[in-house]
C-alpha cells in the first residue's frame, strides 16, 4: 500500500535539510517555525543513550502501575489526530503504541477516522494491556463491533501495520533508538509513523527556579527536534518531517501545579536529589512557586516519517531471507 503525502506549510526539518511543504496557512496557527535554513549546522549524531536520563529510573516509571492519561497527553493527541486528515494514506492496520500513558481517549477518535481498519494496541505489561482493554473494548452488544476492524491487545508482527501512533512517550524511554528500531520492526513497506514528544524548552520555568535555588534539574533533558529527524533516519526512516508548537498551562496553586506533574512522568536525571526530602524543602516550593506566575510551559514536537522499501547493496554475493525477496519482487512489479 502506497502512503504518500505530508502536509505542513512552513519550513520544517526533513531528514538533513529544511523544504517548504504546502498546506493552508489556517492549519498552523498555533505553530511555531523555530529554524531557518541560515541556522543549518552540520552535526553527527550520537548513538549513545540519552545522559541525562536513568536507565533504571525509567524503567522503574514502566512498571507503575496504569493510571487515567494525563490531560496535556489527551490534548496533544487530539492535535495530532487532526493532522491524520492531510495524510492520503488509509491504513488496512494500525498500532496503538502505549496508549494508557499517550492517551486512552484519543483511541475512539482514530478509530472512528480508521474504522474498518484492524488495530494492535500496543503495551509491553500485561497489567497496562488488561486496563487498556477494559477502557477501549466494546461491549458484546454494540453494532459498531461487529462492523468495526478487529483489535488485538498485544505486540504487532513485523510488518503487520501501515500506521503506527505513539504520543507523548518517546521523551521518557531510555534509548530511543531501540524504540524506533521497533516501530520500523512493526511497520510495513510505504507504512507511516505519527509521535509526540517534549522538547527541550519544556519546564522552563521550574528550571529556573530549581537553578535559583541550588537545586539539581527538576527534570532530565529532552531532546531537540532536529535530532529526532536524524534518529528517524539513522532507524532507516524516510522522508521525516518534524514540527513543534508550544503549549502553556497555568494553575490555582501550587500543589494543582505539582499535582499534573506528577501524572506527566517522572524526573530521570541521574543527578535528582538521592533521596526523600522534607516538609521544609516542600514549603520552600511552594514559596518559590507562588513568588511567580503559576504556569508551565510544554515544548511538544511532532514528528512524521515513511518506512521506505530495503535497499540492496551490490556486492559479489548477496543473501536474502525469503520476506526481503518478496519484498523485493513485489516493488519490481509495481514500475
Amino acid at each position: 500500500m502506497g502512503c504518500a503525502g505530508q502536509a505542513w506549510q512552513t519550513r520544517h526539518w526533513l531528514g538533513s535539510e529544511f523544504k517548504t511543504l504546502d498546506v493552508p496557512l489556517s492549519k498552523l496557527e498555533n505553530m511555531e517555525s523555530i529554524y531557518s535554513a541560515d541556522s543549518i549546522k552540520p552535526c553527527l549524531m550520537s548513538t549513545q543513550r540519552p545522559p541525562t536520563i536513568d536507565p533504571q529510573a525509567a524503567q522503574r516509571w514502566q512498571r507503575m502501575a496504569p493510571a487515567p492519561s494525563p490531560w496535556l497527553h489527551e490534548e496533544v493527541a487530539r492535535r495530532m489526530e487532526e493532522r491524520l486528515a492531510w495524510i492520503k494514506c488509509q491504513p488496512d492496520s494500525w498500532a496503538h503504541w502505549e496508549p494508557v500513558r499517550g492517551g486512552l481517549q484519543a483511541h475512539a477518535l482514530l478509530a472512528q477516522r480508521y474504522p474498518h481498519a484492524g488495530c494492535f494496541v500496543a503495551e509491553a505489561r500485561k497489567d497496562k494491556a488488561q486496563y487498556a482493554a477494559k477502557q477501549i473494548a466494546k461491549p458484546w452488544w454494540r453494532p459498531t463491533r461487529w462492523s468495526a476492524g478487529a483489535t488485538h491487545f498485544e505486540m504487532p508482527g513485523a510488518g503487520a501495520v501501515q500506521m503506527l501512533w505513539a504520543n507523548m512517550t518517546l521523551h521518557m524511554a531510555a534509548d530511543p533508538q531501540d524504540v524506533m528500531a521497533q516501530w520500523h520492526r512493526a511497520l510495513a513497506v510505504d507504512g507511516f509513523l505519527m509521535f509526540s514528544c517534549l522538547g527541550p524548552d519544556t519546564l522552563q520555568e521550574l528550571r529556573g527556579l530549581y537553578q535559583s535555588l541550588g537545586w539539581p534539574a527538576p527534570s532530565h533533558e529532552f531532546t531537540d527536534m532536529h535530532d529526532w529527524g536524524d534518529m528517524l533516519g539513522a532507524a532507516g526512516f524516510a522522508e521525516p518531517v518534524m514540527d513543534m508548537e508550544r503549549i502553556t498551562l497555568t494553575f490555582e496553586t501550587p500543589q494543582r501545579l505539582l499535582q499534573e506533574l506528577r501524572g506527566l512522568g517522572r524526573n530521570l536525571q541521574p543527578q535528582r536529589f538521592p533521596g526523600l526530602r522534607g516538609r521544609q524543602w516542600r514549603e520552600q516550593l511552594h514559596q518559590g512557586l507562588e513568588r511567580a506566575p503559576l504556569q508551565l510551559t510544554f515544548e511538544v514536537i511532532y514528528g512524521h516519517a515513511f518506512k521506505p522499501a530495503p535497499r540492496l547493496t551490490v556486492r559479489a554475493e548477496t543473501v536474502l531471507s525469503l520476506a526481503q525477496m518478496r519484498e523485493t519482487l513485489s516493488q519490481r512489479k509495481s514500475f
